[in-house]
């Protein structure tokens, strides 16, 4: 579990500082440039679309682990804005708590009890 959780916090590392890199050169609007691209209808559109489907999942994702309570969805609305930003730091604590449990960490404790 250790390479697991050292990757991580490699990913969360590295987006920390290329995001606060490409911030000081174009700004927090990054929304335009987004959405533009997947109106234009060309491959970095595509990508954009098939990265925010991937977004949407991981927002299903924690939202179904802590079933769909108002927590579970706030962490969910965190999940779809902040991507592996924030999925780097909410599966390294999980794991954490879990002791590195996957079925835990993937199904959450209720869900994991009963299995």
């Amino acid at each position: 579990m250790i390479p697991f959780r050292l990757f991580l916090i490699a990913c969360l590392i590295v987006l920390i500082g290329y995001t606060a890199v490409t911030i000081s050169n174009h700004g927090w609007n990054l929304f335009p440039t987004f959405f533009g691209d997947m109106a234009a209808m060309g491959w970095p559109g595509q990508f954009n679309l098939d990265f925010m489907m991937m977004l949407m999942l991981s927002a299903v994702w924690v939202a179904w682990r802590h079933q769909f309570r108002p927590a579970g969805l706030l962490l969910a609305v965190l999940a779809f804005n902040g991507g592996m930003l924030f999925l780097s730091i909410y599966v390294t604590w999980h794991l954490h708590r879990t002791g590195g449990d996957m079925k835990a960490l993937l199904l959450g404790d209720e869900r994991a009890r009963l299995a």
